[in-house]
């Protein structure tokens, strides 16, 4: 399989993208677990739901799961993750989803080199065949146990915590 590859300008900026989650809980854990980690900014896109209603008001149950982690961290809502993933390359990120694949690598072996836009995928489905086309790698986590997956929650902060940089954090 042809990995694209990236252009990446030097910097430790990461990024989250979550294409079709459908638990607004799920959403809320990972706002949440972002903004622990130091994620510049959430892409939300398809299905999954936003900090804010179709009406433009905050979602209760989102800010309750996320203890109000989306008031600090920044997000954008896009139809198209193919278009957040265009801009986000042009932008100088490298690609990387976290996804079960016979091609991925160890997540335990993946280094960042600069900026990183991680992708998250539906509970059920994952990412699509043309969504993984698009990314220079695909990292997943091994299990040992009966269960083929983790929570998308969960494997988020899973590898989110594995690579941060531990670079000084300002607790302004």
């Amino acid at each position: 399989m042809n990995r694209v590859k990236s252009r990446v300008k030097k910097g430790n900026n990461m990024v989250l993208v979550l294409v079709d989650i459908r638990s607004v809980h799920n959403v809320g854990s990972l706002f949440r677990t972002a903004e622990a980690a130091g994620v510049e900014k959430i892409y939300l896109t398809g299905i999954t739901p936003s900090p804010l209603d179709r009406f433009g008001r905050k979602r209760k149950d989102l800010a309750k799961v996320s203890l109000g982690t989306e008031e600090y961290i920044k997000w954008e809502y896009c139809d198209s993750v193919q278009q957040v993933l265009i801009k986000l390359e042009s932008d100088g990120f490298e690609i990387v989803a976290i996804e079960q694949h016979k091609d991925s690598i160890d997540y335990r072996d993946f280094k960042i080199e600069g900026s990183t836009a991680f992708l998250l995928g539906s509970e059920t489905d994952g990412l699509s065949a043309e969504t993984l086309k698009k990314v220079s790698h695909i990292i997943e986590i091994p299990l040992k146990g009966k269960k083929e997956s983790l929570n998308v929650s969960v494997a988020g902060g899973v590898v989110l915590f594995k690579v941060l940089d531990y670079r000084p954090h300002s607790f302004e």
